[in-house]
């Protein structure tokens, strides 16, 4: 069975599915890997580094004869069309955001999975890509947030005086948001913390940060996120943040639940009431925003501060992004494999959870109830 891997399409995009360090994982099943010419090039990868690799170059025909397409991003619907009957694709797919591309998948009879619905399982956390990608995303910010405050970050002790450290509060102590507090003191920061999960204190502090301590009862959820809060609860703690907020130099929001909007967690009041300079990193900005005002892939100054809002981060950091989102996708399509043949068993949770259409079908509940609705 022939694994192509697809050029990405959609702007701003430099990650690739496959790298050719992994190639050989998929040969070694029995596999036949083809990856579309410069698809691994936004990521430093060479058609001939492929070639090296045991793969096929192949030029913009190459998803006809495909039995399994692996991609970033979701193909657009007028590739999808061109797949053939019973083909497999594996990538990102906020399923219920991307309405086109799951009517195209569904009409042309091919197996979609979306790597956001891999069940937030141990045995599939090798295949969990928002893991991996929040990784990413959560020491880019940093560095982010390090290159345009006006501030150093570490105290430095001189003849000329002592400059004190950067205060930087984060929000959020997810995945993305340890990985920013681990950065931030890395760079000599004094950093703060906050999440609604209590669990997360200790995970915190063991990375030398203070907790956040706002006397709220905790909202631990299913899967590791964080339930849903009512509108009371939410302002209370927006309102009992503002002080931590207009307190830092940086601050850097990481609150998002995929397939939902982003909940609010700072007001613009409380970034006009941080210091000139001061800079804050929205995460969340592409799916609503974590703070008031933020547009993701745009600068907004607030006051004297400036919101940084964020946009398909993990790709501003390719090469290693894909290094980690390539193992993720072949991880899930050996999972699938037996004897050289890409073959779903729909038995197995992890595939069942993150199968959006197959053989006609959308399995994907509250996708099938949207398009049923239209």
């Amino acid at each position: 069975m022939k694994v192509v891997v697809a050029a990405e399409t959609r702007d701003h995009e430099r990650r690739v599915a496959l790298v050719p360090d992994l190639v050989g994982r998929l040969t070694s099943a029995g596999l036949e890997v083809a990856v579309e010419s410069g698809a691994g090039l936004g990521a430093l990868h060479t058609d001939a580094a492929y070639e090296a690799a045991g793969a096929s170059v192949a030029g913009g025909d190459a998803l006809g004869s495909a039995d399994v397409v692996v991609s970033v991003q979701p193909l657009p619907p007028d590739r999808l069309a061109g797949l053939r009957s019973g083909a497999v694709t594996v990538s990102f797919l906020p399923a219920t955001q991307e309405l086109d591309v799951v009517r195209a998948a569904r009409d042309a009879g091919v197996t979609a999975f979306s790597l956001e619905l891999v069940p937030r399982i141990s045995r599939a956390q090798s295949m969990d890509a928002l893991t991996s990608q929040a990784l990413v995303a959560g020491y880019r910010a940093v560095l982010v947030a390090a290159e345009k405050l006006p501030r150093f970050f570490p105290l430095s002790m001189t003849a000329a005086g002592t400059i004190p450290p950067a205060e930087v509060l984060v929000l959020g102590a997810g995945v993305a948001g340890l990985q920013a507090i681990a950065t931030a003191r890395r760079l000599g920061a004094r950093v703060q913390a906050y999440d609604v999960r209590a669990a997360s204190a200790d995970e915190v502090r063991s990375l030398g940060a203070q907790f956040v301590e706002l006397d709220l009862p905790s909202l631990e959820g299913a899967g590791g996120y964080a339930r849903e809060m009512t509108e009371e609860r939410a302002q209370l703690q927006r309102d009992l943040l503002a002080p931590h907020v207009s307190g830092s130099d940086v601050l850097i929001t990481t609150a998002a639940v995929p397939g939902r909007s982003a909940p609010l967690l700072v007001e613009r009041a409380a970034v006009e009431a941080m210091k000139p300079g001061s800079i804050v990193v929205d995460l969340a900005a592409e799916s609503g925003g974590n703070v008031e005002g933020s547009v993701a892939g745009a600068e907004v100054p607030v006051g004297g501060a400036l919101l940084w809002g964020a946009q398909n981060v993990p790709s501003q950091l390719p090469v290693h992004a894909s290094r980690l989102f390539a193992a993720n996708v072949v991880n899930l399509v050996l999972l699938m494999t037996a004897d050289g043949k890409v073959t779903p068993d729909f038995a197995d949770e992890i595939v069942d959870g993150a199968a959006v259409t197959h053989d006609g079908v959308v399995r994907h509940a509250p996708t099938r109830e949207l398009l049923e609705a239209e």
